[in-house]
C-alpha cells in the first residue's frame, strides 16, 4: 500500500492528525495500552484463601469441637484458620505490588504531529493515524508504517527473540520471517539507532504486541503441585483422624461401656487432636520466608505456591543472551596481517588494554592498529552512556557491536567523539543484510577517507589491498586463505568477527569529485583490508558454578536461543551445559519434526538455535508430555505462551517485556541464570522444611492420643492423663512457633546433590509416619506417660486409686503436659535436619527455633503458675525438682537420635 493510500485509510495527512480528529479516534480504538490478565477482585482473592481443603477442615473441625462442649477449642482452631487467611492474602497481595511495579510497558510520553505542530503527549493517547517521530533509545509505541528514515535499525527481539538490529526504511522489502516488512516497525520494540517519522496503523490490543498479550492471557490456571500435594495430604490426615476418631467411639461403648453421646464427644475430641491446626499457617509463613530469601537473591515469586514447584523442577529451558551471558559484547582479539593481539577486560566498561604477547601494546608504535581503531571509532553510530548508579550498567544507544568498538577504543586512550569531531563524516552507506556492510564518508584538511565494516564475506572480496606494517600491498590468494582460516577458528570458538576496511578517497580517479555521488557501485570497491575484530557475548562469571550445582541436582539445562548453531554450541559447551556430541536443532529444522521426533530428541543431549520464541512453546509442553517438571526463562512478548504453559515461568525483570512479566511466576530482577538455580535451592528447602515440621507436628500427637489410649484400654482406671485443653496447648500454644522456626531453616548440606523429587512423591511418606509415631512419638509417649505415674507415685500410688481429679489430678496432668512440651524441644532440635548432624550446622544457628523453644517454656509456666489460666486448662504448680527432671529430657533424646543419624549417615556411605 502505498503512503498516500495510508493517509488517506485513517483519514490523515503529512501534518498529522488535528485534536478533533484524534479525540474521535481515541473514543473509537480505546488508548493506547495493553490491558492486563483479568484478576481476581481483591474480595475473591482474600475469600480463596479460607476455602482450600485443609481450611475447610478446620472450619468443621472448629465447628465439632463447638459441638461437642469444647467451645474454647472451637474458636482457637477458627482463629487460627482467620490468621493464615489473612497472613496469606497479605503476603501474596504485597508480592503482586512488587511485581506491579516492574511492569512498565509502552513508553509514557510520544512526539506527536497534531494540528501542524509537533508536540508531546502521554502514549496511552496515540491513535491510529497519528504521525509520530522516532529516535534513537526510543521505545516504540504503536505498530506503525515509516513514512521517512535516517539509519533507522530497531531491536525487535521483543517480539522475534533475535538480539540483533533490524534495519527499517520507508521502501518496502520483505525478509524471512515474521515482523520482517522493512516499512512497518512494532509496538514494545526499541530504536537502537537512526531516527524515523512515522504513521500509527495499530495501537494498544490491536498491535502485534496486543494480539500476544490476549492469545496468553486466554490460558487458563492450572493448580500448583503444591496446592494438590495439601489437598492429598489434608485427605489423608482427615482419613487417619476420623479412622482414630470412630476405632475410638468403638472402644468407648464396648471396652469403658461409655454412653454413647458421650463417647461420640469423646472421639471428636480425638478427631480434632489428630488434625495438624498448625499446618497451613506453617506451610504459608514457610513459602512466605521462601519468597523473602529469593527476593534477596533477585528472583521475585508472584504466587508462594510457586516456591515449591521450583524444587520439583527437572528441565531449565534458558535463553543465551543476558541470562546464560552477559549480553555486553566484548572484543577479545584482534587480527591483523601483521599481529594477532589479545584484549583484555570484560563488558562495556574500560577495563582492560590490548596486549602482544602477554605485554600492553604501545598503539603508537602499531600503525595497522591505530587505523583499526581509528575505522571502528569513525564509522560509528552507538553512545555507551555511564550508568547513573553505581553497580548498574551502562546504557546503550544502538548496537551491541558498535559499544564493543567504542569500548576498544578507549581502551587504548582514543576519545571517540572527539574523533568524530575531527573527522566529520560528511555522508554515509547504510548498512542492510543483502551487502552485510556499513561504510561511512569523511573529510579532514580537504582529504576524503571511506570507513567500512561488515561480514568477512561482504568485505574481503572487494578489497585489493592488505595494510601491512602501515602500508598497503596487494592482497593475495595466501593473504586471502590466511584471513579465512583464521576466521573460521575464531567461528569454531563461538566467537564473532567483524571485519575492518577503509578506502582513501583522495585524488582517487575512480570516483565522482562530490561525495554526494558516491554510491554503493563505485564507492565500495578497492578497499584496503586493515583486520579482523574478534568478540563474544561473555559468560556470566557465576554461571559455571550454577550449571555444576544443576548437574548434581540432576537437572536438565535446554538452551533454547535465537543465535546460530556454532555460537549457541560452542556457549553452551564453554559453560559445560552440553557436551560436543550435543545435537544442535535449529528453527527450520524443528519445524519439520512431527511430535514423535522431538520426543526422541529431547530424551538425548540437545540444544536449540535460531529458534523463533512461539517455537518453546512447542519444546515446553513436549517436555511436559514427557513427565518433565519445566522452567521455562523469556523476556519477549512471543515467549509469553511458553512462561504461561511451562510449571514456572521465568521473566526476564531488566530486559523483560511486560507481557512476559505478567505470564510468568517468577521475575528475575538481575536477568541472571543463577537466580533460578538459587531459587530451585530455595524450592527444595521448603519442600524439605515441610517435611520436618510434618514429622515434628506428627509426633506430638503419639503423647496426645497416648492418654486416651491407656484410659480406655484400662476401661478408665486410669483417668485421662492430658485434658482436651492441655493437647490444645500443644497443638496451637508450644507447637507453633518452634514449627515456624523449622519452616526457616536453611538448606541441608546436600540438597543439591539429589535428583528432583518425582511428582508421584508426597509430602508425608511412609518413613516420617514411622519415625513420628513408632520413634519420636512412641518415646515421647512413654516419658510422658512415666511423668504422670510419676506424680502420683509421690503422692502415695499404688497404695492410694490415681487422682481422677482434685490438686494431685491436676499436677500429674500438668507433669504430662510439661514432659510433652520437653520431648518437642528435643524434637525441634532433632528435625532440624533428616541425615547430618545438628552439631555440624550449628545447634544455635537458627535463632527462631530457640526463640520458640524459649516461648514455649514461658508459656508452659504461665499456665502452670497463673491462676486464671490453671482454671482454665486444669494445671497446677510444679516444684523445683520436677522442673530439674523436664530440663533433663532433651538432653538424652538429642543425643540418642544423633547417634542414630551418625549409623545411618555410615551405613549411606558404605
Amino acid at each position: 500500500m502505498h503512503i498516500s493510500d495510508v493517509y488517506k485509510y485513517f483519514d490523515t495527512k503529512e501534518t498529522g492528525l488535528t485534536s478533533e480528529q484524534a479525540a474521535g479516534s481515541l473514543k473509537k480504538f480505546g488508548p493506547n495500552t495493553i490491558q492486563r490478565s483479568q484478576k481476581q477482585s481483591q474480595l475473591k482473592s482474600f475469600l480463596k484463601n479460607f476455602t482450600s481443603l485443609m481450611a475447610i477442615l478446620l472450619w468443621i473441625s472448629g465447628f465439632i469441637a463447638i459441638f461437642a462442649n469444647m467451645t474454647e477449642l472451637g474458636i482457637a482452631i477458627w482463629a487460627v484458620n482467620i490468621i493464615n487467611g489473612v497472613f496469606s492474602f497479605w503476603q501474596e497481595h504485597q508480592a503482586q505490588k512488587a511485581t506491579d511495579s516492574l511492569l512498565k510497558m509502552l513508553p509514557t510520553y510520544a512526539q506527536v504531529l497534531r494540528d501542524g505542530k509537533a508536540q508531546q503527549i502521554n502514549s496511552e493517547d496515540l491513535v491510529p493515524g497519528d504521525i509520530f517521530i522516532i529516535q534513537a533509545g526510543n521505545s516504540i509505541s504503536a505498530d506503525a508504517r515509516i513514512i521517512k528514515s535516517t539509519s533507522l535499525q530497531v531491536d525487535e527481539s521483543a517480539l522475534t527473540g533475535e538480539s540483533v538490529l533490524v534495519r527499517k526504511q520507508a521502501a518496502y522489502s520483505h525478509g524471512v520471517g515474521r515482523f520482517s516488512e522493512s516499512n512497518l516497525v512494532f509496538a514494545g520494540t526499541v530504536a537502537g539507532s537512526g531516527t524515523a517519522t512515522a504513521v500509527a496503523v495499530a495501537t494498544g490490543m490491536h498491535s502485534e504486541f496486543g494480539k500476544i498479550a490476549k492469545l496468553t492471557q486466554s490460558q487458563k490456571h492450572h493448580s500448583s503441585p503444591l496446592e494438590l500435594e495439601l489437598n492429598h495430604l489434608t485427605k489423608q490426615l482427615s482419613l487417619i483422624a476420623i479412622l482414630i476418631g470412630t476405632i475410638f467411639f468403638i472402644a468407648a461403648i464396648f471396652f469403658v461401656h461409655y454412653p454413647v453421646a458421650k463417647s461420640f464427644i469423646f472421639a471428636l475430641g480425638m478427631i480434632v487432636a489428630f488434625i495438624p491446626e498448625g499446618l497451613l499457617p506453617t506451610v504459608t509463613l514457610s513459602l512466605a520466608q521462601g519468597v523473602t530469601r529469593m527476593a534477596k537473591e533477585h528472583a521475585l515469586v508472584k504466587d508462594l505456591n510457586s516456591v515449591e514447584t521450583l524444587g520439583e523442577t527437572t528441565v531449565i529451558c534458558s535463553d543465551k543472551t543476558g541470562t546464560l551471558t552477559q549480553n555486553q559484547m566484548t572484543i577479545d582479539h584482534l587480527w591483523l596481517a601483521s599481529h594477532e593481539y589479545a584484549v583484555s577486560g570484560e563488558g562495556y566498561v574500560n577495563n582492560g588494554h590490548i596486549q602482544l604477547d602477554n605485554q600492553d601494546v604501545d598503539v603508537a608504535t602499531q600503525p595497522d592498529l591505530q587505523m583499526l581503531l581509528r575505522v571502528s571509532a569513525l564509522n560509528n553510530d552507538t553512545k555507551v552512556v555511564a550508568p547513573e548508579k553505581a553497580g548498574d550498567n551502562p546504557k546503550i544507544i544502538g548496537t551491541p557491536t558498535e559499544a564493543a568498538l567504542i569500548i576498544l577504543a578507549e581502551k587504548t586512550g582514543l576519545n571517540v567523539e572527539e574523533e568524530a569531531k575531527k573527522v566529520p563524516r560528511i555522508g554515509e552507506l547504510p548498512f542492510d543484510s543483502d551487502r552485510k556492510r556499513m561504510s561511512t564518508f569523511h573529510q579532514v584538511d580537504g582529504k576524503n577517507t571511506i570507513c567500512v565494516k561488515g561480514s568477512l564475506d561482504g568485505i574481503l572480496p572487494i578489497s585489493d589491498t592488505i595494510l601491512d606494517n602501515g602500508k598497503p600491498r596487494p592482497i593475495t590468494d595466501a593473504d586471502r586463505k590466511q584471513i579465512n582460516d583464521a576466521d573460521k577458528k575464531y567461528a569454531a570458538e563461538g566467537l564473532r568477527s567483524l571485519a575492518i576496511a577503509y578506502r582513501d578517497a583522495s585524488d582517487d580517479a575512480d570516483l565522482p569529485e562530490d561525495p554526494k555521488d558516491w554510491t554503493i557501485e563505485n564507492a565500495e570497491q578497492h578497499l584496503t583490508f586493515v583486520g579482523l575484530t574478534i568478540m563474544e557475548d561473555p559468560p556470566r562469571p557465576e554461571i559455571f558454578e550454577a550449571v555444576r550445582k544443576c548437574h548434581d541436582a540432576s537437572i536438565r539445562i535446554i538452551m533454547v536461543t535465537g543465535d546460530s548453531a556454532l555460537t549457541a554450541k560452542s556457549i553452551a559447551v564453554k559453560i559445560g551445559i552440553a557436551s560436543d556430541k550435543a545435537r544442535v536443532i535449529t528453527g527450520d529444522e524443528l519445524a519439520a519434526m512431527h511430535k514423535g521426533e522431538l520426543k526422541e530428541a529431547l530424551k538425548g543431549e540437545v540444544i536449540f538455535a535460531r529458534v523463533a520464541p512461539e517455537q518453546k512453546y512447542r519444546i515446553v509442553s513436549t517436555l511436559q508430555s514427557l513427565g518433565e517438571i519445566v522452567a521455562s526463562t523469556g523476556d519477549g512478548v512471543n515467549d509469553a505462551p511458553a512462561l504461561k504453559k511451562a510449571d514456572i515461568g521465568v521473566a526476564m525483570g531488566v530486559t523483560g517485556t511486560d507481557v512476559a512479566k505478567d505470564a510468568a511466576d517468577m521475575i528475575l530482577t538481575d536477568d541472571n541464570f543463577a537466580s533460578i538455580v538459587a531459587a530451585i535451592e530455595e524450592g527444595r528447602t521448603v519442600y524439605s522444611n515441610l517435611q520436618k515440621f510434618l514429622l515434628y507436628i506428627l509426633n506430638s500427637n503419639m503423647p496426645e492420643a497416648a492418654p486416651s489410649i491407656i484410659f480406655l484400654f484400662t476401661r478408665g482406671l486410669v483417668p485421662l492423663p492430658l485434658t482436651v485443653m492441655q493437647i490444645l496447648t500443644v497443638d496451637l500454644g508450644t507447637d507453633m512457633l518452634p514449627a515456624l522456626g523449622l519452616g526457616a531453616e536453611k538448606s541441608e548440606p546436600g540438597i543439591m546433590k539429589q535428583p528432583p523429587r518425582a511428582r508421584t512423591a508426597h509430602l508425608l511418606t511412609r518413613g516420617i509416619i514411622l519415625k513420628a509415631f513408632a520413634w519420636y512419638g512412641l518415646v515421647a509417649s512413654i516419658i510422658s506417660t512415666l511423668a504422670y505415674f510419676f506424680v502420683n507415685k509421690l503422692n502415695g500410688w499404688p497404695n492410694v486409686a490415681l487422682a481422677a481429679s482434685g490438686h494431685v489430678y491436676q499436677e500429674a496432668t500438668t507433669m504430662t503436659l510439661a514432659a510433652i512440651v520437653f520431648c518437642q524441644i528435643a524434637a525441634a532440635i532433632n528435625c532440624r535436619t533428616k541425615l547430618s548432624s545438628v552439631f555440624s550446622i550449628g545447634i544455635f544457628s537458627n535463632r527462631r527455633i530457640w526463640g520458640g523453644i524459649i516461648f514455649e517454656i514461658v508459656l508452659l509456666a504461665l499456665l502452670i503458675y497463673v491462676p486464671f489460666l490453671q482454671g482454665l486448662f486444669n494445671t497446677a504448680a510444679i516444684g523445683g525438682t520436677d522442673w530439674l527432671l523436664l530440663i533433663c529430657i532433651p538432653i538424652p533424646l538429642v543425643l540418642i537420635e544423633e547417634l542414630r543419624k551418625y549409623f545411618f549417615r555410615r551405613r549411606v556411605k558404605n
